[in-house]
């Protein structure tokens, strides 16, 4: 599911379909990545069985408002920050602990990171269409102003200036994110 309307389209329209995909897609990943915080297969499991099935009890009036499968993995992991809480799960020592510590650093910074790259591209996809293509041509194509120029049939003073309005524009997006965050 890339799109974010289309998960919550899904879940709202049929949401038969939207169980099936949470089932068959992302049911076992979801567990894996529950399995190396709690340690425990079938706490993991009950764990993304009960995310699972409380987005499907609030199915007609959710709305997620970010990258869906980073959503669904920040609540399962939520979910067993709580578990591993009222558990109180003693380390064995330091260094399980910091174990523990480095893989939710980077569950965190792999989540935080999907979204700002959806973010980006949205942005992108946003910015007007001879800006987006000429910034598209640099940065995806690696082509240069000159390229680009001879490419569009333009002078590379107008690259140059779309490429500055560009980055501009997707500067003051992303701040905006980042403060969001």
């Amino acid at each position: 599911m890339e799109q974010l309307d289309s998960f919550n389209t899904l879940l709202n329209e049929k949401p038969d379909l939207a169980l099936k995909y949470l089932y068959d897609n992302m049911y076992n990943k979801l567990c894996n990545k529950v399995m190396t915080l709690v340690k425990d297969t079938d706490v993991s499991e009950d764990i993304v069985q009960e995310t699972i099935a409380d987005i499907w009890q609030k199915r007609e009036t959710i709305q997620i408002q970010q990258n869906f499968e980073a959503y669904i993995y920040r609540t399962c992991r939520n979910k067993a920050l709580n578990y591993i809480r009222a558990q109180k799960i003693k380390w064995e020592d330091e260094e399980s602990l910091s174990d523990y510590v480095s893989t939710l650093t980077k569950c965190d910074e792999a989540i935080e990171a999907d979204e700002l790259n959806e973010k980006i591209h949205q942005a992108i996809d946003e910015l007007p269409e001879k800006c987006s293509i000429i910034f598209s041509l640099s940065r995806f194509e690696n082509m240069s102003y000159n390229e680009i120029a001879e490419q569009l049939n333009i002078s590379p003073k107008t690259v140059e200036g779309q490429i500055s309005k560009a980055l501009k524009i997707l500067r003051e997006k992303i701040y905006t994110f980042s403060e969001i965050k």
